[in-house]
């Protein structure tokens, strides 16, 4: 990670990223992830199942039976934020997009052939203008990526339960949601990258994440401080905390803010950022646009390597302090 008070860009006029291409962002492991699940044994048919039995309009009555569409005269503010952030990404038809009345931060993108945005109205409160902008391009960028349809399937698995969908019965559930959760994990890194593109506003990105964390009050909070916690999490600890950082992430959806942040701030220190910023990026339609999931693999077997080898070193350090103690334990007296 880089050092956590290494100066950010500065804030710079938004630029129009012409005709860009999801793939400008889309992390490695996103990509590597959705292909694992793609090739699940019934996960199309999960797919075909779940779309045939709510469809388009049911999917839409399901998200949006507690909400108000924005528009001009609905939530301005909002639908300023939003209308900026589909001109910078150079994005139509613009999604729908709905206020659902709840305390809780978040914003989801859901449906299946027009996919939707639906903000939760306590990131009105939290947020200003330009994490707004930020979270909104977030949530544009799943739609971009096509990412809806996915989502919006194990939304409908974990709400619903198991046992409320008769209509997948007879299908091993579990490892599909299991896979599911990790690419819904790893596709959350693709879209803070587009959420930074759309607001192209550095430090707010990273106050987003730490808003989400701890709340809104921005004069007894550091952005350094945050990001170096972000630091102390990924780095320190002994073996058994690493397993359980593992362990802990199994069941969520999100991964956590301090490492989005982290993960993020290593994207732009990488220069990637700038790099499109400069108008170097892959556009829509384009051969590069079209590049097979091969030419991912390297980079998402990187990425998960690293992972996994500071999980394994910490199994094999965690049995072998096992190993030990049971042989100590059986040892006579005066054994050595």
């Amino acid at each position: 990670m880089t050092n956590p008070n290494q100066e950010l860009p500065a804030r710079r006029p938004r630029t129009v990223l012409t005709q860009i291409s999801s793939r400008a962002w889309e992390h490695a492991a996103d990509r590597a992830a959705l292909s694992t699940l793609r090739a699940i044994p019934g996960f199309d048919e999960v797919v075909r199942k779940v779309y045939g039995f709510f469809g388009e309009r049911g999917v839409r009555l399901l998200f949006q039976a507690n909400a108000v569409r924005v528009g001009p005269n609905q939530f301005p503010r909002v639908h300023a934020a939003f209308t900026d952030a589909c001109a910078t990404m150079d994005w139509s038809p613009r999604p729908d997009l709905f206020v659902s009345q709840t305390p809780l931060v978040n914003a989801g993108a859901f449906g299946m052939d027009h996919p939707f945005i639906v903000l939760n109205s306590g990131a009105l409160a939290l947020l200003d203008d330009e994490e707004l902008r930020t979270i909104l391009g977030h949530e544009l960028g799943h739609v971009i990526s096509g990412h809806a349809l996915y989502r919006t399937i194990l939304v409908i698995i974990l709400e619903f339960g198991f046992r409320n969908l008769p209509f997948l019965a007879g299908i091993a559930l579990l490892p599909i949601q299991i896979a599911l959760l990790e690419w819904y994990r790893k596709s959350e890194l693709s879209s803070d990258r587009a959420g930074l593109l759309a607001s192209q506003d550095p430090i707010a990105s990273m106050r987003m994440f730490m808003k989400l964390a701890g709340g809104g009050k921005l004069d007894e909070m550091n952005l350094d401080a945050f990001l170096a916690q972000a630091k102390e999490y990924e780095e320190g600890g002994d073996a058994m905390d690493t397993i359980y950082k593992v362990l802990n992430t199994l069941g969520y959806t999100h991964p956590f803010h301090t490492l989005r942040a982290a993960e993020l701030q290593r994207w732009v220190a990488g220069g990637e950022y700038d790099r499109i910023l400069r108008g170097e990026y892959p556009r829509r339609g384009s051969d590069e646009d079209k590049q097979p999931l091969t030419a991912d693999l390297g980079e998402a077997g990187k990425y998960y390597a690293d992972q996994a080898r500071g999980a394994v070193d910490a199994v094999a350090g965690v049995a072998k302090k096992a190993r030990d103690a049971f042989q100590n334990a059986f040892r006579g007296p005066g054994s050595q």
